[in-house]
């Protein structure tokens, strides 16, 4: 007997891993590259905040014991920053963790999930898993298309999700179209909001959390330690919602989720306005530039409010992916409902994007991308 004999839950049937393929580290132990550029997970280019790095030494001083489970430190740093009392907050290791647990406090076997069709993939599985049904809908222009997703909504819908600014696609709804929708979602249904990517957005304008969760209780927004505050490798994230929903969630959280050395870093980094506003100006500049080049090459790219950019190919994306590993770069080759060949680029340094930006060219004079 083995492990054929034993059969998983059938909800796994339709779940796909997260695709991952060879660590950067290993190719450049394989290929003896000198150096690498990371473009492929959207991380943060210039690091993280300094003095989340001093708190995070300091933690991992008391690294044999467990992290405090609730989080008040972070909490508290956290409230200060929204302007919202502590219990309105979930901590969870990367804002992924807090998507699984809203879905598995409340989509049950047949609730629907409305969605677009192109956008973080991490909500589709963790609907699945939980035996829900994934509704779907086409990007409009690379946005989200509001109306559509209005119109998947039935009496099945338990949930729908909003990634502003959208990932793969970097493109946003502004805070008029976003406040429409929600006075158009009924009140049992859990209106998500990923703002995964925010803090970088300086063209159009974003909601106040505080503001939505005082008119919306049906409201959850999503944030992350992983993306401007440099953190990924701590894994720390968290949502915003009525404290009704967050105690929801504490019921099917695991104890000690967060570590405590990411707890520690997350809640000095949340204040460290410098180094938030330094990242902010220096992707703005490369956002500009990258975007500028590659559209004088030709191609198509998406505007972008993000630290990344979504450009459409001409060539495979895998094979475009590949052909820049080969020279030390990683990016993500993109193959999506509505956009058969895409690539998405994170920003880097200047001296990267432009080593990025010489490899494209130089590929697509030989037809590769």
């Amino acid at each position: 007997m083995g492990m054929a004999m034993i059969k998983a839950r059938d909800e796994l049937a339709a779940v796909i891993p997260y695709p991952l393929g060879p660590p950067p580290e290993a190719i450049q132990k394989e290929l003896g590259f000198k150096r690498i550029i990371r473009m492929g997970d959207n991380e943060n280019p210039y690091g993280a905040s300094p003095l989340a790095l001093e708190a995070a030494k300091r933690a991992l001083e008391n690294r044999s014991f467990y992290p405090d489970g609730t989080y008040s430190l972070l909490y508290q740093a956290l409230g200060r920053y929204h302007g919202l009392p502590e219990g309105y907050f979930v901590a969870g290791n990367g804002s992924d963790e807090v998507i699984r647990l809203l879905t598995r406090a409340f989509i049950s076997r047949e609730n629907e999930a409305v969605m677009a069709d192109c956008t973080f993939p991490r909500y589709k599985t963790n609907v699945l898993i939980e035996g829900g049904v994934p509704v779907e809908v086409p990007l409009k222009n690379g946005m989200h298309d509001l109306e559509g997703m209005l119109a998947k909504i039935t009496s099945k819908t338990k949930m729908v999700f909003v990634c502003n600014p959208n990932n793969p696609t970097g493109t946003i709804v502004d805070k008029k179209d976003l406040i429409e929708f929600f006075k158009k979602i009924p009140e049992n249904v859990l209106i998500v909001i990923d703002e995964a990517y925010v803090e970088y957005v300086t063209h159009g304008e974003m909601n106040d959390a505080k503001v939505i969760l005082s008119q919306y209780q049906n409201a959850v927004i999503l944030r992350t330690f992983s993306k401007i505050h440099g953190l990924a490798g701590l894994r720390v994230g968290y949502g915003m919602m009525d404290p009704k929903i967050g105690n929801e969630l504490k019921k099917v959280r695991d104890v000690f989720n967060v570590n405590r050395i990411g707890a520690a870093a997350a809640a000095v980094s949340v204040n460290d306005s410098a180094f938030i506003d330094l990242s902010v100006k220096k992707n703005k500049i490369e956002r500009a530039f990258v975007t500028e080049r590659l559209e004088q090459m030709g191609y198509t790219v998406l505007p972008s409010q993000a630290n990344f950019v979504f450009v459409l190919l001409k060539g495979p994306a895998k094979q475009a992916e590949a052909a820049l590993a080969q020279k030390g770069i990683f990016v993500k080759g993109i193959v999506a409902p509505g956009y058969p060949s895409a690539m998405r680029v994170a920003f880097g340094t200047r001296e990267e994007n432009e080593l990025l930006l010489e490899a494209i060219r130089e590929y697509s004079v030989e037809g590769v991308m």
